[in-house]
């Protein structure tokens, strides 16, 4: 297997990765008293660093010996298989082509986490996500993991996330900061809700704050609980967030 380069993985007590364990102490709490267990993870544009946010999410959920599952839903322009280093058949294979689900599930990438890729890019990808096969995808592994993490495309541009969005417990929304204008947050707010979305709370990316030492340093926010808004900050420098997906 390829080597990962994630921060979670190759770095674990850098500040980097403590911020994405408090993202997961957040996400075990926003449930407030009903189990998450389908979560999805979209942005409202392409480039914010959704992706990146959600397999380092994906890795301290299991290192915490939570049994996980990470599926690459953007059959646009999926991520996942290279970011760990696995061949592209998953998603797609299944839907499409009627493969096996157990055959398409990629097992013990890492300790106790699994991941399914998004497969070949289909022509249709909004109408496969919608099919009564994905339902049956999410229902069979509900029942399999602890947690099931969902890589959506962004908001704006197409409609998958939107479409999903009533089918999985929650859904955070990952934003870049400076990268992202106010209308253009509230309006992918407004199509989630508009498709049935419980949104649990948005990670806010790529927070610029003083430049020491020659790098530019950021903060992740993860806010959840709209009646009870709270929030974790962490400063670090990190290249993956400059990577893009």
């Amino acid at each position: 297997m390829a080597e990962i380069d994630l921060i979670t993985q190759y770095n674990k007590k850098s500040p980097v990765s403590e911020a994405y364990r408090a993202i997961r102490t957040n996400l075990q709490f926003a449930g407030a008293g009903k189990p998450l267990k389908l979560i999805s993870f979209t942005s409202a544009t392409p480039y914010e660093g959704k992706s990146t946010t959600v397999s380092n999410l994906a890795i301290v959920m299991a290192q915490n010996e939570k049994n996980v599952l990470l599926i690459d839903c953007d059959m646009r322009k999926p991520v996942q298989h290279k970011k760990f280093g696995l061949p592209n058949r998953g998603l797609s294979n299944y839907i499409a082509t009627g493969a096996a689900l157990e055959k398409v599930i990629q097992k013990n990438v890492l300790p106790h986490l699994d991941i399914l890729p998004s497969g070949p890019v289909p022509p249709n990808p909004s109408e496969l996500l919608s099919s009564t096969k994905m339902e049956e995808v999410l229902q069979a592994v509900r029942d399999m993991y602890d947690y099931v993490l969902l890589d959506m495309p962004p908001v704006l541009p197409v409609t998958d996330a939107a479409v999903m969005s009533s089918k999985v417990d929650g859904v955070v929304l990952v934003l870049s900061s400076g990268d992202i204008s106010p209308d253009e947050a509230n309006r992918t707010k407004a199509q989630l809700e508009q498709g049935g979305a419980k949104i649990l709370g948005v990670i806010l990316n790529k927070v610029p704050t003083q430049r020491s030492y020659g790098y530019s340093q950021y903060y992740y926010y993860y806010y959840y609980d709209e009646d009870h808004v709270k929030h974790k900050g962490h400063r670090h420098h990190s290249k993956e967030e400059n990577s893009g997906q």
